[in-house]
């Protein structure tokens, strides 16, 4: 029987990239899947690939930086399937680029918004529905650059640095109440946020190449599954070896 067999998993972001290959993996791994993410056309056809592979998945569109979407989007995982075990916490955006003093001020909201404000309230609202069944994991999708510096890219360093203070202080205030939370720091990974910038990001990497959405799906499915059972408050890069230089 697959290890989440039977637990239920809401994926933010899962229109395409790591999201996608996160809910598809997730459905791999027995769970049924909730799929949000704020377009419909992508969303559509992630629940198409899962059940491509013979899993369960339904779509909701959200946009995460609004605390109503997020409450709405786990109150539909309680109405649909009565429980939430599992939530990869993925959806952000790259933001403005530019250096500190040139960024806008609405540049720089927007992006503290979407990448740290809507992890804040996804948890909110899905802790207390992790709750009501005795636990669960969340997974919280955070960088390379959620410990290092990038050159004009203020509003998601900042971002993903406070994503990572946020993960810690919900892993401490839940864990003796059976919630497990981490947080995951991708390096650049081939999917559509980094479209064009390829072949420039590339050499960052000692590893020699880019990494894969279906891998870093890999290390969210662990994390959630029983197998990482003791681990909570971690962060855990996956970076082709960036931070390693």
């Amino acid at each position: 029987m697959p290890e989440l067999a039977g637990k239920v998993a809401l994926v933010t972001g899962a229109g395409s990239g790591i999201g996608r290959a996160t809910a598809v993996a997730y459905a791999r791994a027995g769970a049924v899947v909730l799929a949000s993410d704020i377009g419909e056309a992508g969303l559509q056809e992630t629940v198409r690939a899962i059940a491509a592979q013979g899993g369960v998945a339904a779509a909701t569109l959200a946009d995460v930086s609004k605390p109503e979407d997020c409450r709405a989007m786990v109150d539909r995982a309680l109405s649909l399937h009565g429980r939430l075990d599992f939530a990869c916490n993925n959806a952000g955006i790259a933001g403005e680029q530019a250096p500190v003093a040139d960024l806008s001020i609405d540049g720089w909201h927007h992006v503290l918004a979407t990448n740290l404000s809507s992890v804040f309230y996804c948890m909110k609202y899905e802790i207390p529905a992790m709750l009501r069944h005795g636990g669960g994991a969340i997974v919280n999708m955070g960088s390379i650059l959620s410990s290092v510096g990038f050159a004009k890219a203020a509003g998601y360093v900042s971002a993903k640095h406070g994503m990572m203070g946020l993960t810690r202080s919900a892993a401490l205030d839940y864990a003796a109440q059976g919630i497990r939370v981490n947080a995951i720091g991708p390096a650049f990974i081939r999917t559509p946020l980094i479209a064009g910038m390829e072949e420039a990001v590339l050499p960052l990497h000692p590893i020699g190449r880019l990494g894969e959405a279906e891998e870093v799906a890999e290390l969210v499915i662990f994390l959630s599954s029983p197998r990482s059972s003791f681990i909570t408050g971690s962060y855990y890069p996956i970076d082709g070896g960036y931070l390693a230089k």
